[in-house]
């Protein structure tokens, strides 16, 4: 019996080429930061010399009904690995994503986006990779691969086991600075995060697009004082 994955691999549309022809006008700036910055730009955790398990997000950017936005999901509480952390869809390299130094971190991306939210990649242009980064608390070692949706199709959760919901995020409820608070996690570190969409938008998650706000220069001034605690289990 064919697996999903399998059929996907037989039948799916894959464009993994990088390019920023066509893009609107908007995304221009992400662009031109994806192109220079360098990893300790994006993280402290960088990956070790050997080690980590390869793996990709896809950074997806849409336009919606208030312009500008971002596709998130939740993870599914009963999860091992960040349970019910609102996240980008992605996910561990398969054998048959291909090379981790080549292509295999924009096939992954999209992949992993297809299993978890439906989403078509046929529509989705791809027109950054940002530097690897690491998550020493399970131990991948993530490629954010940056598309530029440019034909949306339906999304949703495919398998509630591993998905609780997928939903977009206006960019500018993202710069708002009256949704950006820091986090704070019993073990002391302290990080960006973003309240929107009923969700605690915090961790790897939050920091990339922390950081794609301030390199890209759509960050507004906010109050990193305003401190939200986490529990001891995120």
């Amino acid at each position: 019996m064919t697996s999903a994955r399998e059929q996907y691999a037989k039948t799916a549309a894959y464009d993994t080429a990088v390019r920023t022809d066509g893009l609107p006008q908007w995304l221009a700036p992400v662009a031109r930061a994806a192109a220079t910055i360098e990893p300790h730009q994006l993280s402290r955790f960088l990956p070790p010399e050997s080690g980590g398990r390869p793996s990709a997000v896809l950074v997806l950017f849409g336009h919606g009904d208030r312009g500008p936005e971002l596709l998130l999901m939740e993870r599914a509480g009963t999860l091992r690995s960040h349970a019910g952390q609102p996240s980008f869809p992605g996910g561990a390299l398969d054998p048959e994503d291909g090379d981790p130094e080549g292509a295999g971190p924009v096939r992954a991306a999209l992949r992993e986006a297809w299993e978890e939210t439906g989403l078509d990649p046929a529509g989705v242009q791809v027109f950054g990779v940002l530097p690897r980064l690491y998550i020493p608390v399970s131990g991948f070692v993530v490629t954010p691969v940056l598309g530029w949706w440019r034909e949306p199709s339906p999304v949703g959760a495919v398998d509630e086991a591993e998905t609780a919901r997928v939903f977009t995020v206006p960019v500018a409820d993202l710069t708002d600075p009256a949704h950006r608070v820091t986090t704070r996690h019993p073990s002391g570190h302290i990080g960006p995060a973003f309240l929107v969409e009923d969700a605690l938008v915090w961790g790897f998650t939050a920091g990339v697009i922390d950081r794609i706000l301030h390199y890209a220069g759509w960050e507004l001034p906010w109050d990193r004082a305003k401190q939200v605690p986490l529990d001891r289990r995120a």
